[in-house]
């Protein structure tokens, strides 16, 4: 463990310092990303402010899940910056200079970009969280226990599609379109999926697990869901991050390098 926080440090500050080699594009990224989030915010705050609830959720608790939604979101461009990048590695042959690393090549390629642009929005999604929280008062510690492991069960998730997404880069040499169809998916858990209609929101919820990543934390917090569903949601992640080491350890038996 020791050695693979050093490894990630060293790769972090590589990363970190390629940003600072066009400082204007990482400030207009940055802009970018809080001017979208701050317009969405205004739009749910007039949505729900006209009709005081959106499929029974409160301002604060609709507030609460795109906060969220911005924190699993975030937490996962942060750490996997570089699955975005991974197809040129393919393309261009430099995997094969990986596979023969004393690294473990999944470490690499999943950790091997962060981005810390997110990093710096994390802390303020943190601070409106706990404000928007205070402004619930039935929220009690075991809800907020049960929010902090679930959202733990989303980033799991989330590794689990990233490793999906590396798996058919090496198979297919494609990824840009599979990335981006995860982000958009996991969009649609800026609001609440009690919003989507059946079985449309069962599909979003548990085939797609998308309401288990962004909807299942909120519910708990605020005494929604049911031990069961926590089950679940374990069980769901647990089967798809195996499922997903399975397909990376099938696409790497069969990885013949760029130069086949």
């Amino acid at each position: 463990m020791e050695k693979y926080i050093r490894v990630w440090f060293a790769l972090s500050v590589n990363s970190f310092q390629v940003f600072f080699l066009s400082r204007v594009g990482a400030i207009l990224f940055l802009s970018g990303k809080i001017i979208r989030f701050i317009f969405y915010l205004g739009f749910l705050y007039l949505l729900v402010s006209k009709t005081r609830v959106l499929s029974g959720y409160s301002l604060w608790e609709v507030v609460l899940f795109y906060l969220t939604f911005n924190l699993i979101d975030s937490t996962t461009q942060m750490l996997f910056r570089e699955v975005y990048r991974f197809r040129q590695m393919v393309v261009s042959g430099s995997f094969d200079l990986l596979l023969v690393k004393p690294v473990n090549v999944l470490f690499r390629v999943l950790f091997g970009g962060t981005d810390f642009l997110d990093l710096v929005t994390l802390i303020p999604f943190v601070v409106f969280i706990i404000i928007t929280v205070s402004h619930i008062p039935y929220i009690n510690l075991p809800g907020v226990i049960l929010y902090i492991l679930l959202i733990a069960n989303a980033l799991l998730i989330a590794v689990s599609f990233h490793i999906f997404v590396l798996s058919l880069a090496v198979l297919t040499s494609e990824i840009d379109h599979a990335i981006m169809i995860y982000r958009d998916f996991t969009s649609m858990g800026k609001i609440p999926i009690d919003v989507y209609g059946e079985p449309f929101r069962s599909f979003v919820t548990f085939i797609i697990p998308v309401g288990i990543m962004m909807s299942f934390p909120v519910k708990a917090l605020v005494g929604l869901l049911q031990v069961e569903s926590v089950i679940i949601a374990l069980v769901v992640s647990t089967t798809l991050f195996l499922s997903s080491l399975l397909l990376w350890r099938y696409s790497l038996n069969t990885y013949t390098s760029a130069s086949s």
